[in-house]
């Protein structure tokens, strides 16, 4: 049995890491850059993708270069305080809330599964372009390396975790077109500043028409004092406004932002110095796509952001992909073949997943922003909590938790996803006991 995953990010890594855990065989990652390197910004790990990455034995290396984040307060962009609360074990849960450069996080995984799988198991510069189900049932992908040359290779299962753009997901539904843009536009950077609040605290703030995320991602101060803080910003167009997409996908100058931010403060946050301190912030269209009506095909099936596409609201992306991987595997693990497998996997997690892109649409639980918008700032009021009752605050969070699968009591439960090992003498698994000896 040989699964082929194609995307050597943090979802592919996981599904390598979780099929290797349940002894499903050899697996073969496939990526298209010739060289894995930390690149990225800042992503969240909720506690419930904490519990899965601890149960693969990575957890306690990723909290090595990850913050605990302990609260998220809501701003106006007046700096007037909206909602607030605990995170991660902050708020009761077993499993911290991990910020950290998804860089960083992507090498941990990669490090592990060059050590578990062997370094033949991540096969670079190998993009994959196409493939073919032949006769005998196996697959025959095709791929191509950067100086155009082409080459082949098969396996018996596929696994598309090569992101937003994958060209697994392009081969199943060849008429989908390009991602869909969402009508705003995000900044992004990482800035090297003082610790702001705790050192850490997640703050989100603006308006109808912008929004400011940050958090820290370096968990203790470098020589100068200074903490790794990232941040994005997003704009929403008008109805009837153009988009200059001259400058999008690529570094801008960060001037274009400083006047909007001007007087923007969050507590002890500069939100201006914050950009001001970033050499080069990176424009992008805020972009995902529609839910898809189904993601497998019989022995083919999509993970991550190749699945399911989210608009980054509410930390939620890279955590939802880390549990495909965990439900991918238990899944191969406890059904007769890759088919009857993905199938059980898609009935798992493609509903929670597509309520979640669509709730993110509809601004997630940073909805509350713009609830906030449209009162005239009075000077003296810090706090404007009073744009709906704490119990109705609370019920915006507490049912995106839920849907997420990040509220406590969902989170603090056992991973739904163990899978027994090959010889424990947990009753037939024939699926699982013929990979681990193909």
């Amino acid at each position: 049995m040989r699964t082929m995953i194609a995307g050597a990010g943090i979802g592919g890594l996981s599904t390598a890491l979780s099929l290797h855990a349940a002894g499903l065989g050899e697996v073969t990652v496939l990526e298209t850059a010739p060289e894995i390197r930390p690149l990225g910004a800042g992503v969240n790990l909720l506690p419930n993708g904490v519990r899965e990455l601890a149960a693969l034995g990575v957890a306690a290396e990723l909290a090595r270069v990850a913050v605990p984040i302990h609260e998220l307060v809501y701003y106006t962009r007046h700096g007037e305080v909206i909602w607030r609360e605990p995170r991660g074990r902050a708020a009761g849960h077993r499993w911290p809330q991990l910020a950290v450069h998804r860089g960083r996080a992507q090498m941990v995984l990669l490090a592990a599964v060059l050590a578990r799988l062997g370094r033949a198991a991540v096969r670079t510069d190998a993009r994959v372009t196409d493939f073919v189900e032949l006769p005998t049932g196996r697959l025959r992908l095709a791929l191509a390396s950067r100086d155009g040359a082409a080459s082949t290779t098969d396996g018996d299962a596929l696994v598309g975790a090569d992101g937003i753009h994958s060209a697994v997901r392009r081969t199943l539904f060849p008429a989908e077109g390009p991602p869909v843009w969402q009508r705003q536009v995000v900044w992004r950077g990482i800035a090297r500043i003082p610790a702001f609040a705790d050192g850490r605290s997640m703050v989100i703030g603006g308006d109808r028409t912008w929004k400011v995320v940050a958090y820290p991602i370096s968990p203790e101060p470098g020589d100068d004092g200074l903490v790794e803080t990232n941040w994005a910003m997003a704009r929403a167009l008008g109805p009837d406004e153009r988009a200059d997409r001259s400058t999008w996908d690529r570094s801008v100058d960060s001037g274009k932002l400083l006047a909007v931010l001007d007087g923007w403060r969050f507590a002890d946050l500069d939100v201006a110095a914050l950009v001001a301190a970033t050499p080069a912030p990176f424009e992008q269209p805020m972009n995902d796509r529609d839910p898809l009506p189904r993601w497998s095909f019989g022995p083919v099936t999509l993970v991550g952001d190749a699945a399911h596409p989210m608009c980054p609201m509410g930390s939620n992306g890279t955590t939802q992909s880390v549990l495909d991987a965990r439900a991918l595997a238990h899944a191969l693990a406890t059904h007769a073949g890759p088919g009857e497998a993905f199938l059980a996997y898609e009935a798992e997690r493609r509903r929670r997943t597509t309520l979640l892109q669509q709730a993110n649409r509809a601004l997630g639980p940073e909805v509350v922003v713009a609830l906030a918008d449209g009162a005239t700032p009075e000077p003296s009021v810090q706090d404007r909590s009073e744009v709906a009752s704490p119990a109705e605050l609370a019920e915006i969070s507490r049912r995106y938790a839920t849907l997420a699968g990040s509220d406590t009591g969902a989170a603090n439960a056992a991973s739904p996803y163990a899978v027994p090992g090959p010889d424990d003498g947990a009753g037939p698994q024939p699926w699982r006991h013929a990979a681990a000896t193909s």
